[in-house]
């Protein structure tokens, strides 16, 4: 007869090893999505009081240009539209008031055939976010994400 291998210890048979990395597996899966969980509650968070916080956003141009068109970001409530002017002198400046601001606003100085020269800058609750200057025919000054 052959000799068969037998799972027999010196106390009698082993029960069977059970395998370890399922569980770490599990544990790694279960502390990934608490940890994602938890992100989001933080970032709903900071986005549900950023949007009801009251913010003043100021546009301003200066320059030589004489044909000079605008593009900006308004706010109606919690919609984001966009606003445009044409100037024929400079300098100017606009103010809104504004609830439900989010970062990522836009503000577009474009020159005409004219030409000039421009400088923008955007200010939100007077601190100076963006700035930006251009000069030339059809350049753009362009004060983006603030």
């Amino acid at each position: 007869m052959s000799e068969q291998a037998t799972d027999d210890g010196p106390d009698g048979p082993q029960p069977p090893r059970r395998r370890l990395w399922p569980w770490v597996l599990l544990m790694v899966i279960v502390l990934l999505a608490l940890a994602a969980g938890a992100v989001s509650a933080v970032l709903a968070h900071g986005i549900s009081e950023q949007s009801s916080q009251r913010l003043r956003v100021r546009y301003e141009v200066t320059g030589t240009a004489r044909d000079v068109t605008l593009t900006y970001s308004t706010w109606q409530g919690e919609a984001l539209s966009t606003g445009r002017l044409t100037l024929r002198t400079l300098p100017w400046a606009g103010e809104l008031e504004t609830r439900g601001f989010m970062d990522g606003g836009s503000f577009v100085v474009s020159l005409g055939r004219s030409g000039g020269d421009v400088a923008c800058s955007v200010k939100v609750d007077d601190i100076t976010r963006r700035t930006d200057h251009a000069s030339g025919a059809f350049a753009t000054a362009t004060c983006d994400g603030y």
